[in-house]
C-alpha cells in the first residue's frame, strides 16, 4: 500500500472504492485488503449502502439478481446497467410465455373434459373421521353419544404385565 492511503486508513478507518448504484438506489461498495494501525491485515471485501438501512424491510427483489452475484463474489466484475436490463427483459419475456402455457394448458383440458377424453376431478366433501360418533350424520347432535348407564366407579383395572415381578 502507498503511504497516503495509509495515513488515510489509519486516520479515517477503512478505504471503499464506490463501483456502482441500482435502479432502487443501493449503493456498492469494494473494499480492498488493508492493514489497520495495529498491524492487523483486513481482507478485501464486498459491501452495500442500501436505501433502506434496516435488514428487516428487505424483501427479495430488492437487490437486483447481478448485484447479489457480485455482492457474494460468484461473478468478478460488477454487472453493467446495460445487462441488469437485458436480464429484466429477459425475465419478463419469461412470464409472458408461462402465461400463455398456462392458458393453452387450461383451453387444452376443458377441450378434453367437454369431448370426454378426460374425467373431471371429483368434489370430495370432508364430513370428518370415521371413528367420530357424528360420522355420516349431516348434523352433530348436542345430546351426548352414551348413557352412562353402564358406569362403574372403579370397575376398571389394567391388565396385568409379565414382565412386572411379583
Amino acid at each position: 500500500m502507498n503511504p497516503i492511503r495509509t495515513l488515510l486508513t489509519r486516520m479515517f478507518g477503512l478505504v471503499k472504492h464506490h463501483v456502482g448504484t441500482d435502479q432502487l438506489g443501493n449503493k456498492y461498495y469494494y473494499v480492498p485488503q488493508q492493514k489497520t494501525w495495529t498491524g492487523q491485515t483486513i481482507r478485501s471485501r464486498r459491501i452495500i449502502e442500501a436505501v433502506i438501512p434496516k435488514e428487516i424491510d428487505y424483501e427479495v427483489g430488492n437487490i437486483p439478481f447481478e448485484w447479489e452475484a457480485w455482492i457474494r463474489g460468484n461473478r468478478k466484475d460488477p454487472p453493467t446497467t446495460e445487462e441488469i436490463l437485458q436480464n429484466e427483459e429477459y425475465r419478463q419475456m419469461i412470464k409472458l410465455r408461462a402465461c400463455e402455457l398456462q392458458q393453452d394448458e387450461e383451453i387444452r383440458k376443458e377441450k378434453e373434459y367437454e369431448e370426454g377424453l378426460v374425467a373431471r376431478p371429483g368434489q370430495t366433501q370432508i364430513k370428518g373421521h370415521a371413528s367420530a360418533n357424528y360420522f355420516g350424520k349431516d348434523k352433530q347432535s348436542s345430546e351426548p353419544s352414551s348413557t352412562a348407564n353402564t358406569f362403574q366407579p372403579g370397575s376398571w383395572l389394567p391388565p396385568e404385565s409379565s414382565s412386572k415381578k411379583k
